[in-house]
């Protein structure tokens, strides 16, 4: 199995964190994740994250700096996460492919059941 980089998008504003249920039909369907996608060839992880957020939720984003990264593997995937704090710049944000979304606060992370790897950077913020 193949390894590929997926980017995320840690969106903050105003000391709330963005947050995206899954869609129901993909791989770990109905859990919560910071939104954002595979990189695809040729493309810098700035790039497919921006890409992937403007495909998602149609907003554009400000990627500030790199929190972090997760190496996570099941019997479906094998993906290296690169985890990147984000402003929020402009648009209206409409979920083109997950079911929900939420702004929650720090302490409200444990309310959530998060993909695998994802519950891991939770930790640095």
């Amino acid at each position: 199995m193949d390894k590929f980089d997926v980017v995320a998008a840690i969106i903050l504003k105003n000391d709330k964190y963005f947050i995206a249920q899954r869609n129901r039909n993909k791989h770990m369907a109905l859990s919560w994740e910071f939104p954002g996608g595979k990189v695809e060839k040729g493309e810098t992880f700035d790039i497919a994250l921006k890409r992937e957020i403007k495909e998602e939720l149609n907003i554009d984003i400000t990627i500030n700096n790199k929190l972090g990264e997760e190496n996570y593997k099941d019997e479906k995937i094998n993906i290296k996460l690169h985890y990147f704090l984000c402003s929020h710049i402009s648009g209206e944000i409409y979920l083109n492919e997950h079911e929900d979304s939420a702004w929650i606060t720090k302490n409200e992370f444990k309310n959530y059941n998060f993909a695998e790897g994802d519950s891991d950077i939770i930790n640095l913020l």
